[in-house]
């Protein structure tokens, strides 16, 4: 799926389509946002843990690394691994720990064993005036999820 998105709003439709075709067991899903600095990976995570119900702040995980949030689907965890040097740092974050929930995960490629784990991938880049998104099922289930966003578009 690929869509263009003009603006902050547009970014907040795409969130809340997702996570209205996510299913109700989050338990153990993976969604990788890869963009380069700037692109909306923490825009979209926000917009996609208020979609969730979250009411409140959605601080950037930049330094705390993990950011948990309790949804009335179960948890979600906003994970920033661009402080991240060697996959191995995982473990001592309590990666183990986080498969009770549904992890967001910006800039993934500092521990490039996840995409095996992941089931949506969503890259965002710099075009014109907006950014371009490009959802990817990397599972069976994440494909299905990835293809229900498609079909929900109204061309937004």
């Amino acid at each position: 799926m690929r869509r263009f998105l003009s603006d902050e709003s547009a970014t907040a439709r795409l969130a809340g389509q997702l996570w209205q075709v996510l299913p109700d067991e989050l338990s153990g899903w993976i969604l990788l946002l890869r963009g380069d600095l700037g692109a909306g990976k923490s825009t979209f995570a926000r917009a996609l843990i208020a979609a969730a119900g979250h009411e409140g702040a959605v601080p950037s995980p930049t330094y705390t690394l993990v950011e948990p949030y309790q949804v009335s689907k179960g948890a979600i965890y906003h994970i920033d691994l661009y402080r991240v040097s060697d996959e191995e740092e995982l473990e001592y974050l309590g990666w183990s720990d986080l498969d009770d929930g549904f992890c967001i995960i910006e800039w993934p490629e500092r521990a490039p064993g996840l995409q095996q784990q992941a089931d949506l991938e969503l890259r965002l880049t710099y075009q014109e005036n907006g950014r371009l998104a490009e959802l990817s099922g990397l599972s069976s289930r994440g494909v299905g999820v990835a293809d229900s966003v498609a079909e929900s578009d109204s061309g937004s």
